[in-house]
């Protein structure tokens, strides 16, 4: 007896259990659609006003950092 007053319990919790994970499961995919739907009103726009580097600009910027990377190559191994 006391064992089916157990099982009477047992079954109780897990359907309260169930009911409310059915329940959280029904008010999530609302809460993300519209987060989704306000996220999707916002997009970043990124404006770069730069100048293009000549060759002559690139070639000397490539010769500064690989000069860097070998000087902290060489203080590193020290």
């Amino acid at each position: 007896m006391k064992t089916l007053k157990n099982m009477e319990a047992i079954f109780t919790v897990a359907v309260a259990i169930a009911c409310g994970a059915s329940y959280a499961s029904f008010t999530q995919p609302a809460a993300a659609k519209a987060a989704a739907t306000a996220q999707a009103g916002a997009i970043p726009v990124v404006v770069v006003s730069a100048k293009r580097l000549t060759e002559q600009e690139k070639k000397i910027s490539l010769i500064e950092e690989r000069q860097a990377l070998l000087g902290n190559a060489t203080a590193s191994t020290l």
